[in-house]
């Protein structure tokens, strides 16, 4: 199995081990301000014994690519898989405005914009987990882009998104060129997840020259 296969036990144990609060060495997950993603070793584990201590009763987590074993004191809502992409070349960079790395300086802007129009999994420290680069148009935060999960060997662009009112100038193309090339720059394959209900973005990254690595398997676990 390739880490890309079960992305959140293998960015844990990686990537973001330092952040990783641990049950055990079978089960692991963000801290809830950074992410509400955990992982598990495989599909053999036990929810009841290694979930079990990383989770208050009525919590609840994200899971990709490989679920535990579950007990009647769970609850788990199946989603469609995600498509999980790779891009292993360069890419075309768009001509627009400058762009620049985000600090906490433009956390209220970030969190404003993801809130509009990227609420599900953006916590209030996800920048943390990796770059984050902008572009202002005006003083706004026009569109945006991150990293978030990865490897030793592959990062995920993550957080891909465009103010309404900035759509159609091809900003995302922008950003997602620029960091693209960064990573591969920096010796890792970049790599990211997208909903099939999300057509068009979807469609965007084929145009680019991304390619369907696998479908992943997606859910939201709660303890009972």
């Amino acid at each position: 199995m390739s880490g890309l296969d079960n992305p959140f036990w293998s960015s844990l144990n990686t990537r973001h081990a330092a952040l990783a609060i641990r049950s055990g060495d079978t089960a692991a997950r963000y801290p809830p301000e950074f992410a509400p993603f955990l992982g598990v070793a495989d599909a053999e584990v036990g929810a009841d014994e290694a979930v079990t201590p990383l989770l208050a009763s009525g919590d609840s987590v994200v899971l990709l690519g490989v679920a535990p074993k579950l007990s009647s004191a769970w609850h788990l809502e199946t989603f469609r898989p995600l498509a999980q992409m790779v891009r292993e070349q360069p890419l075309d960079v768009v001509d627009g405005p400058p762009v620049i790395e985000l600090d906490k300086s433009h956390r209220a802007d970030v969190l404003a914009l993801v809130a509009l129009v990227y609420p599900h999994y953006f916590r209030p420290r996800t920048m943390a987990l990796g770059r984050y680069f902008g572009i202002y148009v005006g003083g706004r935060l026009a569109a945006m882009i991150g990293e978030r999960l990865g490897t030793d060997t592959h990062t995920e662009i993550s957080a891909i998104c465009t103010h309404p009112d900035f759509t159609g100038r091809g900003y995302a193309r922008r950003l997602t060129a620029l960091l693209t090339n960064r990573t591969l720059t920096g010796g890792r394959t970049p790599f990211l997840h997208v909903s099939y209900e999300n057509v068009r973005a979807k469609s965007i990254y084929e145009h680019m020259g991304y390619r369907l690595r696998a479908d992943i398997p997606f859910w939201s676990l709660r303890r009972a």
